[in-house]
């Protein structure tokens, strides 16, 4: 039997010492987790809701790795924040309010791929939303519905379609009611929206803009817009210390739209970062029972059947056109929305 020596034995020591060591810095740890930083690129109506997931992820990640991540948000008209991230913005993740704008960022920006969708549950749409009409105190244009919104005298406030994915989804629900109404007939609809947008004073290029334009300006008798944001108008219609700013009511037409509200990471911009990871599970974290009841608590429609089971009676029941049923995104903004297209067409007379 041969034993080592001493200097042998002391080598072999040291040997494993090391070897241990070097084991324990490739381990994970949670005190020396490393901090990171994420850019979310949003629409234009979703500060609060962000606001408040993103404080809840920060404390789930914090919890289970150790270390403290911050997420900055980026907000304004849906079209215009695709624009900007194809032009260079930084963002690691976007949510945006229609598939269209993430399928500009894949097909001219080449910063994800054009399979996206996909990549996460729902068609990567953890809510939805619809269009809405907030009407003032008392509803003094008596307005129920979207033939009200066409009679002499009604001034409604709708944000641009060429930029805002809420103004978007408003000219698409208009357009939808008037097809029904009009039992498919094109002609009866581009009548209806051509009347419809010949009496808006102004087209502010985001949601949050046509919110102010009709609260804080006083400009119109009736805003068409996302459902959380009037729910989010009726809530801060009251100022600091009880001071009256003015009332309003949400009045739900019986035919709206079906607004998908889709999320993915800007894998280009995400590996450059190296953020891959924390981005994906910042947008994983969506679906979850937290995030999805945040969701509701902003009154956007939640994507899990348990989380929308626990908040229907916070959504009014209502018929909803799906983008698929009208065509596709892709049919739609050649149809309607690219340069010299029926909104250009139907708006471009009354400027």
């Amino acid at each position: 039997m041969l034993t080592a020596t001493k200097p042998m034995l002391s080598r072999q020591i040291c040997r494993f010492a090391l070897a241990a060591f070097a084991c324990l810095l490739l381990m994970p740890s949670r005190g020396m987790a490393k901090d990171a930083m994420l850019l979310n690129a949003s629409y234009d109506v979703t500060r609060e809701l962000y606001r408040d997931v993103n404080a809840a992820f920060a404390a789930s990640w914090k919890k289970a790795s150790g270390a403290t991540v911050t997420i900055n948000q980026s907000h304004g008209g849906s079209s215009k924040q695709a624009r900007a991230v194809i032009d260079g913005f930084p963002a690691d993740v976007v949510t945006m309010n229609q598939a269209l704008d993430i399928d500009m960022i894949a097909e001219k920006g080449h910063l994800l791929p054009a399979d996206w969708a996909g990549r996460l549950p729902n068609q990567s749409v953890p809510f939805t939303s619809t269009i809405v009409f907030l009407v003032r105190e008392g509803n003094p244009k008596k307005i129920r519905d979207w033939a009200d919104l066409v009679r002499p005298g009604v001034v409604p406030v709708i944000p641009n379609p060429k930029t805002s994915g809420n103004g978007r989804y408003s000219y698409l629900a208009a357009w939808a009611y008037a097809l029904r109404a009009g039992r498919g007939d094109e002609a009866a609809a581009r009548a209806f929206v051509g009347n419809l947008f010949k009496a808006v004073p102004v087209l502010d290029t985001g949601g949050r803009g046509a919110t102010t334009t009709f609260i804080e300006r006083g400009i119109g008798d009736v805003l068409l817009t996302f459902e959380n944001e009037a729910y989010l108008a009726l809530g801060e219609a009251t100022g600091a210390g009880g001071a009256r700013r003015g009332r309003f009511a949400v009045v739900a037409p019986a035919v709206s739209i079906l607004a998908e509200l889709p999320i993915a990471v800007v894998d280009r911009v995400a590996a450059r970062n190296g953020t891959t990871e924390l981005a994906a599970a910042y947008l994983r974290f969506l679906y979850s029972d937290e995030a999805q009841a945040i969701a509701a608590h902003h009154h956007l429609r939640p994507a899990t059947p348990a989380a929308r089971a626990k908040a229907t009676d916070r959504f009014p029941a209502l018929e909803l056109v799906t983008i698929a049923e009208l065509g596709g995104w892709a049919t739609l903004q050649k149809k309607h929305f690219a340069d010299g297209a029926l909104f250009d067409q139907l708006y471009a007379p009354w400027r």
